[in-house]
């Protein structure tokens, strides 16, 4: 209830806005599955350093036009915590300002819907940078692959419990992992996963 209404807020808060237009309703059959990777500093709570995503369009992942963005490391963050948290082969000190990477994001994005692997953590962390810095939430449609597996996977194994790994997933959904260590990687993994999902409960519900 509470998302509805800051939801309705900002629409109308931003209707003449240059981004009134993502609080508009979706009409295309296109989406989009984004990704983050992060690290904690002294003074700041997970704040993305590297931000992805990439185009659904069918049943095809368009890696052709995807979207991979490196924050500028911020300030007490050292290259050792990049490292620690996963972050390889990233160079914060060549990246971009968190506003600007906001900002080509949301131009990449849209108003399509979003599809992420426990994509609520994701939202949590984009919208702490967009609210702040351009005062609302993301508005899209959202589906969390992560939810549509443990639903599979409850549906065949009753007795299973607990909160899913993305590469048990992967593997159990055969689908390759796509550069682990990066937030396009993940991107791509989350996206062929969402679709081989879709496509198996298609294949379930026709033959039944």
């Amino acid at each position: 209830m509470f998302k509805a209404l800051r939801r309705a807020a900002d629409r109308w808060r931003h209707a003449d806005s240059r981004y009134g237009w993502l609080f508009q309703p979706y009409t295309g059959d296109e989406m989009v599955a984004v990704a983050c990777r992060a690290t904690e500093s002294v003074d700041r709570r997970g704040e993305p350093v590297a931000i992805a995503a990439v185009r659904l369009s069918g049943e095809r992942v368009l890696t052709s036009e995807s979207l991979d963005l490196h924050v500028r490391r911020p300030p007490g963050l050292t290259a050792e915590a990049v490292r620690r948290h996963g972050l390889r082969g990233i160079d914060l000190d060549d990246g971009e300002t968190l506003d600007d990477a906001l900002e080509r994001l949301l131009d990449f994005v849209g108003n399509r819907p979003l599809v992420g692997w426990h994509l609520e953590d994701e939202l949590a962390m984009l919208n702490r940078g967009l609210r702040s810095r351009f005062g609302f939430d993301l508005p899209n449609a959202a589906i969390d692959v992560a939810h549509l597996y443990q639903r599979r996977q409850r549906y065949r194994h009753p007795q299973l419990e607990g909160r899913p790994c993305f590469e048990e997933a992967a593997e159990r959904l055969d689908v390759p992992m796509m550069g682990r260590h990066s937030a396009l990687g993940d991107a791509v993994t989350t996206a062929l996963m969402y679709l081989r999902l879709a496509r198996d409960d298609a294949l379930r519900r026709h033959s039944s």
